[in-house]
């Protein structure tokens, strides 16, 4: 089997041993889903048929990420809980899977599941060096990484730029740069909030899909799939964390579906 690794840039084969590793960023359950993401997870499950056809098992995790700013402030906007949100799109997700005939995923975690995970990756890349506090914060240190951009191979100013545009907040005058990355950040008062060494907060972003799989899979996994729209900042900041933490690679395979469009603009929840 030949795919497309996006950190390398080329058509590579995939030769995974007898079990695959896979991981599939899956959705913020704030909206309903739509064809493009469909289209995302009906290519990971061709992959992992043809996966099973060759005689491998596949133990593919996909999670869910039921806290996030988005899904806070949907939530908020609708004058529900936010959990009871998450649980009622996510019911509706996996209806739209089953009418697909997308097989089920070896395991769906939610990210408020992990927690106490959470936490103790953030204290693992504290102790190699690689984060600092800042004004309640924790934030990713990126010039400690040396590989930061190993996945994207973007410049610095379309990192920035990306950042920006997905909620990275690259003028926060608590970051030492404005690469850097929030793992854990105080919550708002109407936002849901956990005990931490570092005070009560909550979760970063990308720091979910690294506590759950290494978790749920192990240090090193064969292939991590998405949209393409996850390349930056998601997928990178997710490599240089769980590499800062484990000293292990993260990935074996990079791959990514690209966007479906309509009217040539993104098919996205968050543009309606």
């Amino acid at each position: 089997m030949r795919i497309y690794d996006t950190a390398r840039r080329e058509v590579v084969a995939f030769e995974p041993g007898p079990v695959v590793l896979m991981y599939t960023c899956g959705i913020t359950p704030y909206d309903a889903t739509h064809l493009g993401h469909a289209a995302t997870y009906v290519t990971y499950d061709v992959l992992q048929r043809r996966l099973r056809d060759l005689g491998h098992e596949t133990r593919c995790v996909r999670n869910v990420t039921d806290v996030d700013d988005d899904l806070l402030r949907k939530a908020r906007e609708l004058g529900v809980h936010y959990l009871d949100l998450a649980a009622a799109e996510t019911a509706r997700f996996d209806a739209d899977m089953e009418a697909l005939n997308v097989v089920e995923c070896w395991s769906e975690p939610r990210a408020t599941s992990a927690i106490a995970d959470i936490r103790g990756f953030i204290g693992m890349v504290l102790d190699q060096g690689h984060a600092y506090e800042s004004g309640g914060s924790v934030y990713f240190d990126v010039s400690s990484f040396d590989r930061f951009g190993q996945v994207s191979h973007y410049s610095r100013d379309q990192m920035i730029d990306l950042a920006r545009q997905h909620g990275g907040n690259p003028d926060d005058p608590n970051k030492r740069d404005p690469l850097d990355f929030v793992l854990w950040q105080p919550s708002a008062p109407d936002e849901p909030s956990w005990e931490s060494l570092w005070g009560p907060g909550r979760p970063g972003w990308h720091i979910e899909c690294s506590a759950l799989a290494l978790r749920e899979l192990d240090t090193t996994i064969d292939l991590h799939g998405g949209g393409s729209d996850l390349i930056f900042p998601h997928h990178e900041c997710e490599a240089a964390q769980s590499e800062a933490a484990t000293g292990q690679p993260f990935v074996r395979h990079w791959m990514h579906q690209a966007m479906v469009r309509m009217d040539g603009e993104k098919m996205s929840k968050s543009l309606g």
